[in-house]
Order: structure tokens, then sequence, then C-alpha cells
């Protein structure tokens, strides 16, 4: 199986914030960045890739991002802070 990743999206520093899970993080991102997914993500203009981390399996990809749905909002603006206390949007790092 191929792995994973789970991301966390926002339309502005500390605010709306989407958990999601996919197999490839550059579509999934452009498609979100475009508004090709209609939903919570569109409707909200949640945008900004803020956080990302890799697993090596899709299935371990889905179970943490399941976990972390339900995990309160400081436990996730905690792991946003640990990686990007800037809260840059991360899209053109992984992008080129």
């Amino acid at each position: 199986m191929r792995g994973g990743w789970v991301y966390i999206l926002t339309n502005r520093p500390n605010g709306t914030l989407y958990v999601g899970v996919t197999n490839d993080l550059v579509r999934r991102i452009f498609e979100h960045r475009e508004g090709e997914i209609d939903g919570f993500t569109k409707r909200h203009r949640l945008t900004q890739l803020i956080y990302f981390e890799r697993h090596d399996e899709i299935v371990r990809a889905i179970q943490r991002e399941k976990t972390m749905k339900h995990w309160p909002r400081a436990w996730k603006v905690g792991l946003v802070l640990e990686m990007n206390p800037e809260w840059r949007d991360l899209y053109d790092e992984i992008a080129s």
C-alpha cells in the first residue's frame, strides 16, 4: 500500500481549522485552493496549508486523521505552532 499525508488547512492565522488526509498532498491542496472540492473547506475558504505529516501507510494516515479530528482545537493549534509558528502557507514549499 502507498503512504499518505495528514494535513491542516486554515483561512487565516488562528482561523478555522480543517484536518484532512490524502495520498497525494500537492494535488489535494491544489484542489482545495482552486475550490474544486465542495463542502466545508470551500464554504469557509480554507486554502492555506499550515501543517502536514507523512505516513508510510495510508491506513495509518487515515487513523491519525480520525484521531486528530476528535482533538480539542488547542491540541491542533499546538501541532501547528511546533511546525509552523508563523502560520505561513506551506503550499509553495511542497509544490516546488
